[in-house]
């Protein structure tokens, strides 16, 4: 009797678990399905653009007057920055894409520039015109390599999982039909010669977006390492991996995973090559009931910046996700908020400890900066805005427009009925260059 019962009880045991291997494996098909769809909608996103973006080129060759062609100009623009989007929904992020993107945003920032001046005015010049040429010509040939791409794609239905996984382990060196595609087509733009966009030309991409600015010596992968455990606070017994990344591009940096044999708990980091800075970490571990107030832990991540190097931050946002406090930080310079250099931090509120650091635009743009006094007084630039607007407080600030351009502004924080504002108001010029809505009053001035 006991060996049946005991057999009953071992095929319950088998039938459970295949059920429940079998509701894991469907699962993480529905991931991977999920996944394949969105890369295959971006690719297929930014072929269209793509094409969009030649047509539209091509008729404003055709356009004299102001009432079509800026209309035409900033449409260009808008198809460039939805391109660009595209372009970051693709796994790419290991193969070097960076000429493409620079001429989608030398494209973007052009026709944006032409777009917004009088027309009527200051036409088009033959320099320009001839810019709109060369613009034309390139984007039909990257059309024409997307195309193949995309025919390739779709004829032997190919997968885009496979290029992450190519990627993420190395092997985009063996042939892989998308990936030589999209190699062919940074190796067609590279060939061209450097366009002359002429005086309105501002690049739309971040200066300095591949770390140029960082100071420090290169570090080892076993520097790394030790850097990886420092911030993670994982002990000596951890088992560690670490990956050399970064190749083709104008920078490097560490990848580092960390695993906690007796806890399970693990934590990943990227690192630059050079200084041995965090890129970003991530310590997923379960956060468990929360002993500490917000404004604790603001102070304890105001503390973990200013000891590791990273000075003069001030937290302008706060939120609280469950047990986890996450916070934005700003670099203040002669009590100007710098709002490109900033740092975003997670903080667990049953410990204090450190579970989320993002510090890469603030790694892009950290830099000395020197300022010129504001043409405008607190009091013009007040008049700026809506005058239904009840303005509570203000101070000088520097942002990114829509040129992708830092510029010294006032910020002035207010109230519209229920509703609270930032506003910036270009201390130069006295434009409205960016208006933002608060989710709440969480922001510290």
């Amino acid at each position: 009797m006991f060996r049946g019962i005991l057999i009953a009880f071992l095929t319950l045991g088998a039938v459970g678990l295949g059920f429940w291997g079998y509701q894991e494996h469907r699962e993480k098909n529905a991931v991977l399905i999920n996944a394949e769809n969105s890369y295959q909608r971006a690719f297929h996103d930014l072929s269209y653009q793509v094409d969009l973006l030649h047509d539209k080129i091509g008729t404003t060759l055709a356009m004299n007057s102001r009432s079509s062609l800026s209309p035409a100009l900033a449409e260009v623009w808008r198809i460039t920055s939805q391109a660009h989007s595209d372009v970051g929904q693709l796994p790419l992020s290991l193969l070097p894409f960076n000429k493409t993107e620079e001429f989608l945003s030398n494209t973007g920032n052009f026709s944006y520039k032409t777009a917004v001046r009088d027309l009527d005015k200051k036409p088009l010049s033959q320099k320009e015109y001839e810019t709109l040429k060369v613009l034309y010509k390139q984007s039909g040939d990257i059309q024409g390599e997307l195309r193949k791409t995309q025919n390739l794609v779709l004829k032997n239905n190919l997968r885009w999982m496979d290029v992450e996984l190519a990627l993420a382990s190395g092997r985009e060196k063996t042939d892989n039909t998308i990936i030589d595609g999209f190699k062919t087509v940074e190796k067609t733009v590279s060939g061209y010669d450097e366009t002359d966009f002429g005086p309105t030309f501002t690049n739309l991409q971040k200066k300095d977006e591949n770390f140029n600015k960082l100071e420090g010596r290169k570090i080892s992968s076993r520097e790394a390492a030790a850097i990886a455990k420092k911030y993670m606070n994982f002990d000596e017994n951890a088992r560690l991996k670490v990956t050399d990344n970064g190749n083709g591009s104008d920078y490097g940096f560490y990848s580092v995973s960390l695993k906690n044999k007796r806890s399970g708990q693990e934590a990943s980091m990227d690192i630059t090559k050079k200084g041995g800075y965090p890129i970003w970490f991530i310590n997923s571990r379960a956060v468990k009931n929360q002993k500490l107030s917000l404004n604790d832990a603001g102070n304890k991540a105001a503390a973990f910046l200013k000891n590791n190097g990273f000075k003069n931050m001030e937290v302008f946002e706060s939120s609280q996700y469950d047990n986890v406090g996450v916070f934005d930080f700003v670099t203040s310079q002669n009590n100007i908020r710098i709002y490109p250099e900033s740092i975003k931090l997670k903080i667990a509120l049953d410990d204090g400890s450190i579970i989320g650091l993002s510090a890469e635009d603030y790694l892009k743009t950290h830099q000395d900066r020197k300022f010129s006094s504001p043409v405008l007084s607190k009091e013009e630039a007040r008049k700026k805005v809506n005058p239904k607007l009840k303005v509570m407080e203000e101070r000088l600030a520097v942002i990114v427009n829509d040129l992708n351009e830092e510029v010294l502004c006032y910020e002035l924080l207010g109230t519209l009925g229920n509703d609270s504002y930032r506003i910036f108001i270009n201390a130069k010029t006295g434009v409205e260059e960016q208006v933002e809505k608060l989710k709440n009053a969480e922001s510290v001035l």
